[in-house]
């Protein structure tokens, strides 16, 4: 079994646990997706649901592409600069919208609100299977550059 600790000054890849405790902390997540053959990124809200990640969406080029055949990678990224580190969580797997009356229904109970207004009546769900992570110690130097905006806790 790796380390779970990152004292040594490099990075320590991260349990499945680990990984999805980062997921639940964060608010903000960001999908990525191939368009007419280029990747591209959408920053999205989103919420955990049993071991999935739900986001809602309008029809569109983010909903389009994250529902074709090609799977999509999620991802969420933090740092703390009081402790000095940062950490970044991949989720890789199928995207699919939620069918059923039941389903929908389930979502709804989600903290799961859009920002943007307008319809975001597209649910979609995403099935990972892979979960990655790494968290690693900032640099000194690096640690000058980085703003101190909201620094997210780092579970034990």
């Amino acid at each position: 079994m790796p380390p779970t600790t990152d004292d040594a000054g490099v990075p320590v890849e991260l349990s499945s646990r680990e990984c999805w405790d980062y997921v639940r902390q964060a608010s903000v997540g960001r999908l990525a997706v191939v368009v007419e053959g280029a990747p591209d990124i959408f920053p999205i809200n989103f919420a955990v649901d049993h071991g999935t990640v739900v986001f809602r969406s309008a029809a569109g080029t983010k909903l389009a592409a994250a529902l074709g055949d090609i799977p999509v990678a999620f991802e969420v990224d933090g740092y703390d600069d009081g402790l000095g580190r940062a950490w970044s969580v991949v989720l890789k797997g199928a995207a699919s919208q939620l069918g059923s009356i039941e389903d929908v229904l389930d979502s709804e109970t989600l903290e799961l609100f859009p920002w943007q207004s307008g319809e975001k009546n597209h649910f979609v769900r995403i099935e990972p299977t892979e979960t990655t992570g790494r968290r690693f110690r900032i640099s000194d130097a690096a640690r000058r550059q980085v703003p101190s905006a909201q620094p997210q806790d780092l579970p034990e």
